[in-house]
């Protein structure tokens, strides 16, 4: 099941289900694949077919209450499988802030008063194309050989925008959810792209790691 990614600004809706999950984020126009199996998340993702096909991406805090920023992703294309999991595609629309969280719904899954007015720019493409290239991807390379580890994008590296770049290594290269929140919550993508080098020289300079940014 498919359908074309077609989402307006007014259109946002006010209530929105959520998805805590640790560690990830999403950005908008970048896609996020997801395996869906519990059934409250499964729930989840009924709901939000019946009605505006988003879902908002969130981390959980320590204390398993909501970050304060998220970003909301439309279902792009979802496969159901002989064993019950739904496997789906989401794609960054726009981040919203949680004003208020609601009961549970029915099902067991979370659901917010979603804020979406500070990101009304996050619906308009960045089209910068040189903003941090050249520097971005050469404390990459550092980074990934300090680290041992290899990336199967280089082609995608090569030939995306600055805007999909920074997010797709923003969402993708292994930070904390401290850092990860922090890049998602840049105002700017010249701030989130210096805060992405500065990151990666940081931990280029650590000596854990070892694994695949993909």
């Amino acid at each position: 099941m498919a359908r074309g990614f077609h989402t307006r600004f007014a259109d946002l809706p006010q209530d929105l289900a959520v998805f805590p999950l640790s560690g990830v984020i999403l950005l908008p126009r970048v896609d996020l694949p997801l395996n869906i199996f519990e059934p409250r998340y499964i729930a989840m993702v009924d709901h939000a077919l019946a009605t505006s096909r988003l879902i908002g991406m969130i981390q959980p805090q320590a204390d398993k209450s909501l970050m304060r920023t998220g970003t909301a992703g439309r279902i792009t294309s979802i496969e159901e499988t002989d064993d019950g999991r739904y496997l789906m595609n989401l794609r960054g629309v726009c981040r919203f802030d949680v004003d208020a969280e609601h009961p549970l719904m029915t099902g067991g899954f979370r659901h917010i008063r979603a804020n979406w007015a500070p990101y009304a720019d996050d619906m308009t493409e960045d089209r910068s194309s040189d903003l941090c290239r050249d520097k971005l991807v050469n404390v990459l390379k550092e980074y990934l050989s300090h680290k041992d580890m290899r990336c199967d994008e280089w082609d995608n590296i090569r030939t995306a925008g600055c805007e999909r770049l920074v997010a797709t290594l923003a969402m993708a290269c292994p930070f904390s959810s401290t850092e990860k929140q922090a890049l998602l919550t840049a105002k700017t993508l010249k701030e989130r792209a210096e805060m992405l080098i500065g990151l990666l020289e940081m931990a280029r300079n650590n000596d854990e790691g070892g694994g695949v940014c993909h």
